[in-house]
């Protein structure tokens, strides 16, 4: 009987899981609003940039196999 109470007292995985997670958010530090706004930018930059970058390489590389097997 004393196994039953102690078994049924104890939190499950799922539970235990999810409250954990909640401490762990709310040690978080999170950004504020004009550093989201400025590390967003940051991002769109750098993705165009390497958009721009591998879209050369691409053309390039093309170019240059047509040269080597004259397709």
């Amino acid at each position: 009987m004393a196994d039953r109470k102690a078994k049924a007292s104890k939190p499950n995985a799922f539970t235990a899981f999810f409250k954990e997670t909640a401490g762990e958010l709310r040690k978080v530090s999170w950004p504020t609003w004009p550093e989201v706004r400025q590390l967003t930018g940051l991002v769109l930059v750098v993705m165009v940039a390497m958009g721009i970058i591998l879209g050369l390489t691409d053309g390039g590389a093309r170019e240059l196999l047509n040269l080597i097997f004259g397709v």
